[in-house]
């Protein structure tokens, strides 16, 4: 057995710990392989699904794993970071002061001199005059140029249009939103009888966007929005399952209007424990 850093094994040694053993699995003599082979591509998808893995422990209120999930995303982390180390490009300290000076930066109203006394929405909008600011200092000319390309589609249509609404790119109400929705679902029945898939992906696209931008004109969060609605459907499925079950049925056993009766029962009955 290789020798290995003494704060490895270490209970008690937080963060310091986990980088050191983080180290040892990316150590080209004696690590893991499957570690060595890594780069930030190919850990980049795992970075993303235990962010959502986080969030999930959250939405179920299950504290006990959202400690597990925090501690998984935190790897991720520290995986990047001795990356980036081995390569030369910035260090963990890197990131750790860079996101404090930032933090510093970005809440003048508690690190400096600026009035504390002022509303939730308004140090939002000073939040992004300081980040409009950092932008131009880094010489980014363009008003999308920064908006993550790895970002969730969904999320990412609703951060450009909320970056082109700011320099007054925007319908100014929902009227015509809506009216944009119309005409993008008329195209897409065209695109289906008479177009290649390409383009009726296409024209598919364009809807899914204009959605997006809907929820936003309704101060909704479309990411939350379709979250919810997933439950509701498998909530209502699941509702399905078990009244089959009861008969000793499964739902590829039944009929279409069977499983759609049972879906308005359990609308129904949802309706009606929610007004008890």
């Amino acid at each position: 057995m290789p020798d290995h850093d003494p704060l490895i094994f270490a209970p008690d040694g937080s963060l310091a710990r986990l980088r050191a053993i983080m180290r040892a699995l990316r150590d080209p003599e004696s690590g893991c392989p499957w570690d060595i082979e890594q780069d930030f591509a190919s850990i980049a998808p795992y970075t993303i699904e235990e962010a959502y893995e986080v969030a999930d422990a959250i939405e179920n209120c299950d504290w006990t794993a959202l400690q597990g999930e925090l501690g998984d995303l935190l790897l991720q982390v520290v995986y990047h970071a001795q990356m980036a180390e081995e390569a030369g490009y910035f260090t963990f300290d890197d990131i750790t002061r860079g996101i404090s000076d930032k933090m510093l930066a970005r809440h003048p109203h508690v690190f400096g001199n600026e009035s504390r006394d002022k509303s939730a929405a308004q140090q939002v909008q000073d939040w992004e005059q300081v980040k409009a600011a950092e932008r131009a200092a880094r010489a980014q000319g363009g008003v999308l140029d920064d908006v993550a390309l790895g970002l969730p589609a969904l999320m990412r249509a609703v951060k450009l249009q909320k970056r082109a609404a700011r320099v007054g790119f925007d319908w100014p109400s929902t009227d015509q939103v809506l009216d944009k929705i119309i005409e993008e679902s008329r195209e897409l029945v065209e695109a289906r009888d008479t177009l290649t898939e390409t383009e009726i992906a296409e024209e598919f696209g364009d809807l899914m966007f204009v959605m997006a931008n809907l929820a936003r004109h309704l101060k909704l969060d479309p990411e939350e929005a379709l979250r919810a609605a997933n439950a509701k459907f498998t909530r209502r499925f699941q509702s399905i399952e078990r009244a089959l079950a009861a008969e000793g049925r499964r739902p590829a056993d039944s009929t279409l209007d069977e499983m759609d009766a049972l879906w308005n029962a359990a609308k129904h009955q949802e309706k009606r424990d929610a007004a008890e």
